[in-house]
């Protein structure tokens, strides 16, 4: 199937920059530009695109105005093109939170057009088949409901494209004393220390962007620095973050593979729960937890905007029991209260 799309930024020099990328893949087709939103809704109409990729910043009416316009009149896949700045981060974060499907960054200083969009074309091709769903309303903390007592199990938590939407659901119901938990989302450089504040105003865990050497403590989430190291879980007495700079593992840096085999090396009591996402980043290291004792969700097909990452877990039985997003911190809590001792390996 061709994926047919619609390109909105007012830069033209962006706009050849995104088409050149899409149009060296045979499966996408660039049906045309816009320069501006009112351009767009034009386009959009005239031409019926089966995604489109936005630009933050416009004349006459920014992206997320716009977006939030298309999200309510007509949903439809949607791919954000953002400055790696705090305020990009900050923009794009909320438009995922409106419904966008995912996001990349546009080059930088230091950086080519080539390495900042090689994976548009995937990004956009999986933003076809996702599942598009706009978003119903701020998220909000939720008051704690239940007790939950804090003990020596790990959480580990990997997620992708419509993984923003899963973590802000599952971590606003989290209280403060939830187990230590260290999550991989796939995410440009820059934008997960946004996302981790955005987070912690939900959450009733204290969360932020992992540093090297931080010590895991229950009521606390640790998320990977995106882009720039593999988050990896050491030490089976004091747990202890490390980021390791190597190479991306399955086209990933960080790699939630990485993240889960850490965890599973600690034989210590610990759960993993791998959420919505393109690809296979996290199967093999989810079965490597279960092999070693771990308890292991995996969201399923009906609440995942893409079902790429649970699925690959799933067929190859790394997954214990799937459960739909918005039962997920439940079954997480309940998982993690019930979890045993692991068996050495």
């Amino acid at each position: 199937m061709t994926v047919r799309v619609l390109i909105v930024d007012d830069s033209a020099t962006m706009r050849s920059l995104i088409a050149a990328t899409l149009r060296q893949d045979p499966e996408i087709e660039v049906l045309g530009f816009a320069n501006d939103p009112i351009e767009a809704r034009d386009a959009i109409k005239r031409l019926n695109p089966d995604v489109i990729t936005l630009d933050v910043e416009m004349p006459h009416m920014n992206g997320l105005d716009f977006l939030e316009k298309i999200m309510r009149l007509r949903p439809m896949p949607v791919v954000m093109v953002s400055t790696l700045t705090q305020q990009g981060a900050e923009v794009t974060l909320a438009a995922m939170e409106l419904g966008a499907v995912d996001c990349v960054g546009k080059p930088s200083a230091g950086h080519t057009a080539a390495e900042a969009f090689s994976d548009l074309a995937d990004k956009v091709k999986a933003a076809a088949r996702a599942r598009v769903r706009p978003f119903s309303g701020h998220v909000t903390r939720v008051e704690e409901t239940r007790a939950y007592k804090a003990d020596d199990v790990i959480l580990a938590i990997g997620s992708s494209t419509g993984g923003v939407e899963a973590l802000m659901t599952i971590l606003s119901a989290f209280p403060s004393t939830c187990p230590p938990t260290v999550i991989t989302q796939h995410m440009p450089a820059t934008f997960t220390k946004s996302f981790a504040e955005r987070l912690d105003r939900v959450s009733g865990a204290k969360v932020a962007e992992a540093w090297d050497g931080a010590r895991l403590a229950p009521g606390h989430v640790y998320l990977a620095p995106g882009g720039e190291a593999h988050l990896e879980v050491t030490g089976s007495t004091t747990p202890v973050c490390r980021l390791r700079q190597d190479g991306p593992v399955n086209g990933h840096r960080p790699s939630v593979d990485v993240l889960f085999e850490s965890v599973a090396r600690l034989n210590r009591p610990s759960v993993g729960v791998i959420l919505t996402g393109m690809g296979r980043d996290g199967a093999q290291g989810l079965l490597t937890m279960r092999q070693a004792g771990a308890r292991t969700l995996g969201q399923d097909e009906a609440s995942c905007v893409v079902y790429g990452m649970p699925r690959a877990a799933f067929e190859i039985g790394a997954v214990e029991k799937q459960a739909p997003l918005a039962r997920m911190s439940a079954a997480i809590l309940s998982v993690c209260a019930a979890a045993e001792p692991q068996r050495s390996a």
